[in-house]
């Protein structure tokens, strides 16, 4: 058993049949099939009839209109119209997709069986007793009808059982198909594989199983690598998977198939009324079906560590801004909505107890920068407003970018402890300054530094007053 597939040296829609000359010699060849015993009529030859395929020039074929002359190699055949009744009539339309079928299915078996069971078909759907067909024992060759019970009772069990079969399988499968791909729901990741849906259905929606399907991706691969490759639908009837490893923005997927074609052609004795009528092919279809959809890189994170500039120790509590390149707008996520706080404005947050916070998800390749927006606790003296520290460097795909920021601590104070005399023994008063004044600092904290230094002196000279008097 095997699918029908058309190729180079094949039949391609009757043209290779015609262009094949004809031997010098008359000669028939019976191809595999099985002989039976010889349905009667007027002027019979012989005393068997060969249900089974005839090879003409090279090709496997089988006759519709029976008891005409075997198909014979020095005749050429052309390539006529719709596959017809013996007697001319049209074929109803589900008799046409079951032969259809038939052939795209059968037509390169090796089995005796299956070739004896399609030719018994062909003549029972082609030659029943219609428009002049009988089956009359006093019948010519011209007007005689196939006995369908009397060949069908004569055929080997295995036979029988496989025209039962594929009687089945032809009414169950037959066309017209369609076919649908169908691209993955989620994001798609450059690099990443992910498996596309195909669909090969009946007209009553359910799916073919078995179907060679030739598959082509663009801006991607298949996972063996290849951009082209052959695969067959489940058996079991559910679709085909695909995996698909986009490496471009746009990966698309097509795929390419043989359907049996509405209605099958049927090719002519040319010049020879009494011979029969040959198919090679159901005159199948060609179906095309594509999905496409958009690939991202894979998204990446960044991780900012801060730390001690003097001592190396994680700072946790820095509050930190995520932005662009630009230290203002938004940087971008995976889908491509900004890295923003609850405000609308870029993200802002805070270092862990590690000293370190990480941003995932991340568009890619993409710059990034992380502003400090206000210093830990115990680092406030060296942060200026007005030219934070901050760290810039490029996101890769599925990559994690390391930032570093470092702070320098307040300066240590020197405490004092000023002894308040005899009268005052064992009260003293601490006081706390720093050796040398930072003019950026004071005016970032609002001056706050300043004001408790002279509140504190203020307290300081009046109780010495106190202590005096």
């Amino acid at each position: 058993m095997g699918w029908r597939r058309l190729a180079g040296a094949a039949l391609a829609a009757g043209v290779a049949l015609l262009a094949v000359p004809g031997t010098s010699n008359a000669q028939v060849q019976e191809g595999i099939g099985h002989h039976t015993p010889a349905q009667g009529y007027a002027g019979k030859p012989g005393a068997t009839d060969w249900l089974g395929s005839y090879i003409w020039q090279g090709r496997q074929v089988w006759c519709v209109s029976y008891s005409y002359l075997a198909p014979d190699s020095s005749v050429e055949y052309q390539e006529g119209d719709e596959l017809k009744t013996k007697a001319g009539v049209p074929l109803a339309p589900e008799v046409a997709a079951n032969i259809s079928y038939l052939l795209l299915r059968y037509s390169t078996t090796n089995s005796p069986d299956e070739s004896a069971a399609l030719a018994h078909l062909l003549h029972s759907w082609t030659s029943f007793e219609h428009g002049g067909l009988s089956l009359s024992p006093t019948s010519d060759y011209r007007t005689i009808a196939y006995n369908e019970a009397f060949h069908y009772d004569n055929l080997p069990p295995s036979a029988r059982e496989t025209v039962d079969r594929m009687r089945k399988d032809a009414e169950t499968n037959r066309g017209p198909w369609t076919a649908k791909v169908t691209a993955p729901a989620e994001a798609q990741v450059i690099g990443t594989p992910d498996a596309w849906k195909v669909d090969v259905s009946k007209p009553d929606g359910a799916m073919v199983g078995g179907v060679p399907v030739t598959v082509e991706v663009v801006d991607a691969t298949l996972e063996n690598g290849l951009a082209t490759a052959e695969f067959k639908t489940a058996l079991d009837g559910g679709p085909l998977t695909v995996n698909v490893v986009p490496t471009g923005p746009n990966p698309s997927v097509t795929v390419k198939l043989d359907s049996p074609a509405d209605k099958p052609k049927v090719h002519i004795p040319a010049g020879r009324e009494n011979m029969q009528r040959i198919v090679t092919t159901g005159g199948e279809k060609k179906l095309t079906a594509q999905a496409s959809t958009t690939a991202k890189t894979a998204p990446g994170a960044v991780k900012v560590a801060k730390t001690d500039a003097e001592t190396g120790k994680a700072i946790a509590g820095t509050a930190l801004r995520i932005t662009a390149a630009d230290g203002t707008s938004p940087a971008l996520k995976q889908d491509d909505t900004g890295v923003t706080g609850p405000d609308g404005k870029p993200l802002v947050l805070q270092t862990g107890e590690d000293g370190t916070a990480t941003v995932p998800d991340l568009r890619t390749p993409q710059d990034i920068c992380v502003v400090e927006v206000a210093a830990a606790k115990g680092y406030e003296e060296f942060f200026d407003p007005n030219a934070p520290p901050k760290a810039c460097g490029k996101v890769e795909a599925g990559q994690t970018l390391a930032l570093a920021l470092t702070n320098k601590p307040n300066k240590p104070v020197v405490p004092i402890t000023i002894h308040a005399g005899s009268e005052g023994a064992g009260v003293t008063a601490k006081a706390a300054f720093t050796t040398e004044l930072d003019t950026g600092a004071l005016v970032a904290f609002g001056g706050g530094v300043l004001i408790a230094g002279g509140l504190l002196g203020w307290v300081v000279r009046r109780r010495l007053v106190a202590a005096r008097s």
